[in-house]
C-alpha cells in the first residue's frame, strides 16, 4: 500500500456507555466477574511476549514513566486557558513522586476501558474484543493500568466524579480501583504499591485530554458547543486528583 496501515475484525457483540443497554442487567455477582475480567484482560494484553510476537521495536519503553508525566504536564500547559485550573499541584507532585521503572515492559494500550471492549452477546460477562489500538505501544503496564484506573468512577465516588461518568462502573458488585490494582498485581506476580502515584496520573491525562479539546473549542477552532461543558470534568478530576495528594502517604 505504501503507507502504514493495520487489518482489523468486525465482532459483533455489546459496547459498554454510560449505562446499560436498554433491557440488560448485570447481578452484582455478574458486574463483579465483569469488572475482574476487564483486568485480566489488560494482563493478558501486558503478558504478550512483544519480542516473539515481532513487535520488539513498538515503541521505546526505556523512560516511559518520566516521559509520560513530563509530556502530558507540557500538552496541560500549551493548552491550559484563563478558566482552566493551573493543576501545577498535580504535576509537581506527579514529577517528586514518580516510582521510577517497574521493571515491567509490555504492549500497553493507553486507552483501556470498558467502551473499548467487545462484550459477547450471549454472555455480557466476557470480553471477545478490545478496539482502537491507535495509540498503543511499549511502556510500562502500570502506567497503562492507572490510565484505565482515572476512568473508574465507583458508586461511593462524590458527585461531581459521578457527574462526569462515562460508563456504569458504580453499579452495583464492580471492583473498586483498589481492588482492580490489588487483582492485577496479583496476576501480573509483583507487589503493586503506588497506587495514589498511578490514579493520579490516570486521572490528570484525562484532564489533559479533555483540556485539549476544550482549547480548541475557546479559541474557535471548533463550533461545538458539547465542548463548552468540558471545564467540568477537568475542575472535577482537578479537585480528585488534589484529594489523592492530600490523603497520600507517598
Amino acid at each position: 500500500m505504501g503507507c502504514p496501515f493495520y487489518v482489523m475484525e468486525r465482532i459483533s457483540g455489546i459496547i459498554l456507555r454510560k449505562d446499560l443497554p436498554a433491557g440488560m442487567v448485570l447481578t452484582p455477582q455478574e458486574a463483579r466477574i465483569l469488572s475482574e475480567n476487564l483486568i485480566k484482560a489488560q494482563y493478558k494484553l501486558h503478558s504478550v511476549d512483544y519480542v516473539q510476537a515481532g513487535l520488539a521495536d513498538f515503541g521505546k519503553p526505556e523512560g516511559y514513566v518520566r516521559r509520560q508525566v513530563e509530556g502530558w504536564s507540557g500538552r496541560y500547559r500549551d493548552a491550559r486557558t484563563p478558566d482552566a485550573p493551573d493543576f501545577e499541584k498535580v504535576m509537581q507532585w506527579l514529577h517528586d513522586k514518580m516510582p521510577g521503572e517497574s521493571g515491567l515492559v509490555g504492549i500497553i494500550h493507553n486507552d483501556f476501558k470498558f467502551d473499548n471492549a467487545v462484550l459477547a452477546p450471549t454472555d455480557p460477562t466476557e470480553i471477545i474484543g478490545i478496539l482502537d489500538w491507535e495509540m498503543a505501544t511499549l511502556g510500562d503496564p502500570l502506567m497503562d493500568l492507572g490510565s484505565s484506573l482515572g476512568y473508574w468512577v465507583e458508586k461511593e465516588d462524590p458527585p461531581s466524579m459521578l457527574s462526569i461518568r462515562q460508563m456504569p462502573t458504580n453499579l452495583e458488585g464492580m471492583l473498586t480501583r483498589k481492588e482492580q490494582f490489588a487483582l492485577y498485581g496479583e496476576l501480573m506476580g509483583i507487589n503493586a504499591d503506588n497506587f495514589d502515584f498511578y490514579y493520579c496520573f490516570g486521572l490528570f491525562r484525562l484532564a489533559v485530554i479533555a483540556q485539549q479539546i476544550y482549547y480548541r473549542f475557546y479559541h474557535g477552532q471548533t463550533k461545538d458547543e458539547r465542548f463548552r461543558m468540558l471545564m467540568v470534568p477537568i475542575k472535577a478530576l482537578e479537585a480528585t486528583a488534589v484529594k489523592v495528594i492530600e490523603k497520600s502517604d507517598l
